[in-house]
């Protein structure tokens, strides 16, 4: 998962709220302009009003600035850890039935499908 800017993490809550940048500096007592430069990273809050301002954008300060709420992240490392660990399986399963000699082409290709359908899904999980 990207890890995405303050700045970017601001405007995405900001905009999950149904706020305006005005009615966020309003509610923050700085102007809509202090608030524009923060979503496009030319400067940040002070640290004194990051309390305030994860209160307003309904996450705790730790989840602001991480960019992700925890949940977001816990769930999306084991999306992508099922996803590597399902290709992974199916490769190293193939891999050793045919070499024992036990597997037959259509369960072969169906294996490595399966394992290549899981690599999609975790590249474009990852993307996210």
């Amino acid at each position: 998962m990207k890890r995405k800017t303050l700045g970017a993490t601001i405007a995405e809550l900001r905009k999950k709220q149904g706020m305006t940048q005005l009615e966020l500096a309003e509610k923050m007592c700085v102007t809509d302009k202090a608030v524009s430069k923060w979503e496009r990273d030319l400067s940040c809050p002070d640290v004194s009003s990051l309390p305030r301002l994860a209160e307003l954008l309904g996450v705790s300060t730790d989840e602001l600035m991480r960019g992700a709420a925890p949940k977001e992240t816990a769930r999306s490392g084991m999306l992508s850890l099922a996803f590597k660990a399902v290709a992974a399986a199916m490769g190293i399963a193939a891999a050793v039935l045919s070499v024992l000699d036990a597997l037959d082409i259509r369960s072969g290709t169906a294996m490595l499908g399966i394992g290549l359908a899981a690599l999609a899904l975790w590249a474009l999980q990852e993307k996210k």
